[in-house]
């Protein structure tokens, strides 16, 4: 057993606790544990040596990386009796679970390189936009909600197939556009409405899709906005968001006036799952590769028929 003395001063700490806590559920990289604890790589791995030295965690190579797990056990009763007092270790649970669910998602990194290469090298004929345009026709005629639609760029592409597009704002202006550019293009089944994400001025139960793109981050209470779609939504209706992953950019609330830095996946879910929809799943679909190197994530789920 590693010395008493010398592990109580390194459990005082709560990162390290949060990082014996997954340790001692699952083998990790400190790739997974950067994604799992939202943690810059130099101080977890600054606290993985803290806690190899004093005998808690051991560590073993899998190609090139490191993967690093619980080693003395007979710390495991103290570290869950500790868990109660540490307000992120359920977060934490959920976050390994996704992690851990990605680690088997092999299939998902070829096509994301697949994805990367589109349109990289020039082929006449193929491009981004006949590609959505062939999604976009194969899509069922349905009812669907655009919450914080700004100018209404996707909501226009929507409505070439959607039976009815509902684009909402709480622009006045965005509405206005929006509005005299649909009439100028001929566009009748799409409607603007000036409202709230947290309040849209849509009937419950009447939308088949709610979607929110690059507009969840500026809603001042985005759960709230997610319960409100939820409400909007027939039985067996969907939810789709595109966001931003969590992000340091500070000057986005400036630039962008952005309200939020991004969600992690975590956080997207719990959103989903509690305002109450099912099969709730997400992806990152896309990596920009200049900075500050934006990420995109993909979340969906489904309101029960109950």
């Amino acid at each position: 057993m590693a010395s008493i003395l010398k592990s109580l001063r390194v459990l005082a700490d709560v990162s390290r606790l949060r990082l014996l806590l997954l340790l001692e559920r699952e083998e990790l990289s400190v790739a997974e544990l950067q994604e799992i604890l939202a943690m810059g790589q130099s101080r977890i791995s600054t606290h993985l040596a803290q806690l190899k030295q004093a005998g808690l965690v051991e560590d073993r190579k899998q190609g090139k990386n490191s993967l690093y797990r619980l080693k003395d056990r007979d710390w495991v009763e103290l570290l869950h009796a500790a868990a109660k007092e540490v307000p992120e270790a359920e977060e934490d649970a959920k976050a390994l679970c996704l992690a851990v669910e990605k680690r088997s998602d092999k299939v998902r990194g070829y096509f994301d390189e697949l994805a990367g290469k589109f349109g990289r090298n020039y082929v006449p004929g193929r491009s981004w936009k006949g590609l959505s345009e062939t999604l976009l026709q194969l899509m069922p005629p349905m009812v669907i909600a655009d919450l914080g639609a700004g100018e209404g760029t996707f909501s226009q592409l929507l409505a070439q197939r959607a039976e009815r597009v509902i684009a909402v704002d709480n622009s006045a202006k965005m509405v206005e556009f929006g509005s005299r550019l649909a009439a100028e293009n001929g566009v009748t089944n799409l409607e603007y409405r000036l409202g709230d994400l947290e309040a849209p001025p849509i009937a419950d139960s009447s939308i088949d899709l709610a979607f929110f793109s690059q507009s969840l981050h500026h809603a001042p209470h985005p759960a709230e906005a997610v319960l409100a779609a939820h409400r909007l939504l027939k039985p067996t209706g969907r939810i789709v968001i595109l966001d931003l992953k969590k992000h340091g950019f500070e000057q986005a609330r400036e630039l962008y006036a952005d309200t939020w830095l991004g969600f992690s996946e975590v956080e997207l879910r719990r959103f989903l799952e509690n305002a109450g929809f099912e099969t709730v799943r997400s992806w990152i679909v896309d990596h920009e590769l200049k900075a500050p190197a934006f990420e995109t994530i993909l979340a969906m789920g489904v309101k029960s028929t109950a």
